[in-house]
C-alpha cells in the first residue's frame, strides 16, 4: 500500500483561527501541514512568513510542516524557516541562482530539501540534483493564488517524475499541488503522486462553524485514494 500524505495548505484557511483550523484538521487525519510563501516578486502575491511557522510550532503544532517557498531569493529565508520549525523547505529552480548549492543549505539546517516544477518547467534540472532532493513538488496551476483548477497535463508530468524517482531507487516524495478534490484525487494518485496539498478543496468545503466539518472530507480523499492502489 503506498504511503499516500494528504497536506492541507493553510493558504485557504481562517487566518482568525489558524492554530484551531491546524488542530482540527490534523485530527481529522491529514498528514503535513502545508506552508505556502508568498513574495509579490517572483509570484504576484504576498503570504506569510517565518513568523508564522514559528506560532504554529508553540501553539503545539507537532505534525511536518512542509514549507513551499516562491519566493526570489531563495537563500536569505531558508534558516529563518530551519529556525522556525519547518520540516520540509521546497523552493523553485528559476528562483534560486544555484540550485545545488540552496539544496546543500536546506539540508545543513537540518531540514528536508525539495524542488518544486511550475507546469512549464522543464525536469531537466533532477538530472543534477537528484542524490540531494527528498521531495518533489508538481504545480498542477500556476503559482501565487489559491483556488485554481488543476491542469490536466500534470498527469503526465507525474507519470515522467514517478519513473524518475524510482529508477533513482531513493526516498523522495512525490507531491502534486493545485486544484487537487476529492474528485480527482484518485486520478493523481494512480499517476504517480504520493503527497496531496489541498487547499480549498479542503479548507473552503469545511468552514461552516463545526469543529468536525473536516473529518469528512479527509475520509472521502482517503476513500479515493485507497481505490487508486
Amino acid at each position: 500500500m503506498a504511503d499516500y500524505a494528504i497536506a492541507p495548505s493553510i493558504l485557504s484557511a481562517d487566518f482568525a483561527r489558524l492554530g484551531e483550523e491546524c488542530d482540527n484538521v490534523l485530527a481529522a487525519g491529514a498528514d503535513i501541514i502545508h506552508f505556502d510563501v508568498m513574495d509579490n516578486h517572483y509570484v504576484p502575491n504576498l503570504t506569510i512568513g517565518p513568523l508564522v511557522c514559528e506560532a504554529l510550532r508553540k501553539h503545539g503544532i507537532s505534525a511536518p510542516i512542509d514549507v513551499h517557498l516562491m519566493v526570489s531569493p531563495v537563500d536569505r529565508i531558508v534558516g529563518d524557516f530551519a529556525n522556525a520549525g519547518a520540516s520540509y523547505i521546497t523552493f523553485h529552480p528559476e528562483a534560486s541562482e544555484h540550485i545545488d548549492r540552496t539544496l546543500q543549505l536546506i539540508k545543513g539546517e537540518g531540514c528536508k530539501a525539495g524542488l518544486v516544477f511550475n507546469p512549464a518547467t522543464p525536469l531537466t534540472y533532477l538530472d543534477y540534483v537528484i542524490d540531494k532532493i527528498d521531495m518533489i513538488l508538481l504545480m498542477s496551476v500556476n503559482p501565487g493564488f489559491g483556488g485554481q483548477s488543476f491542469i490536466p497535463s500534470a498527469l503526465d508530468k507525474l507519470g515522467q517524475v514517478r519513473e524518475i524517482i524510482d529508477a533513482s531507487g531513493r526516498d523522495i516524495r512525490l507531491e502534486i499541488d493545485g486544484g487537487v478534490k476529492v474528485d480527482n484525487i484518485g486520478q493523481i494518485a494512480a499517476a504517480g503522486a504520493d503527497t496531496f496539498v489541498s487547499g480549498s478543496g479542503l479548507f473552503s468545503k469545511g468552514q461552516d462553524g463545526d469543529p468536525n466539518r473536516y473529518d469528512s472530507i479527509v475520509a472521502e480523499m482517503r476513500s479515493e485514494l485507497a481505490k487508486a492502489q
